[in-house]
């Protein structure tokens, strides 16, 4: 089944180093806020925590009540990272079986071109046109959570 893909780009003053701090601190976590009925993060748990960084699981809760995990799956800086989102509860679970984010950076001068990409993966055929109005709003939050990281 065909998965559902989006890609949200920013140029920040930041490195790579210090922008992928961000996903390794949990207390930066509720600064995404969503968009409209998409909620955002309450709050984020390290679950697993790896000294390689690869593996590191965290419990997210959303504004929502609604909960899942994300796993580092890739670490590659100052170049590429990237997480998987899995384990949704319930109205999500039934409609996707996991989103891949992938972060992309590319210095150029002092400052870091950004790319999130994501894959939306339908758990069936059915849930396809649900998962594309949801992955609207998440590109529309994730392009103000850039513009966020973009004034720190």
């Amino acid at each position: 089944m065909r998965p559902i893909t989006f890609t949200c780009r920013e140029t920040l003053t930041q490195t790579p180093d210090e922008i992928a701090s961000h996903i390794l601190d949990v207390t930066q976590w509720p600064d995404f806020k969503g968009y409209g009925p998409l909620p955002g993060i309450k709050s984020a748990e390290v679950e697993v925590f790896t000294p390689e960084i690869i593996g590191t699981r965290f419990r997210v809760t959303n504004t929502d009540g609604s909960k899942h995990i994300e796993e580092i799956v890739e670490w590659q800086l100052p170049h590429r990272l990237q997480l998987h989102m899995h384990d949704f509860s319930a109205l999500l679970s039934f409609f996707a079986t996991r989103i891949e984010e992938t972060w992309e950076f590319e210095a150029v001068g002092i400052e870091t071109k950004l790319s999130r990409s994501f894959r939306m993966l339908p758990r069936i055929i059915v849930a396809w046109p649900l998962l594309w109005l949801i992955s609207i709003l998440l590109k529309k939050a994730i392009a103000r959570h850039l513009r966020q990281l973009r004034g720190q």
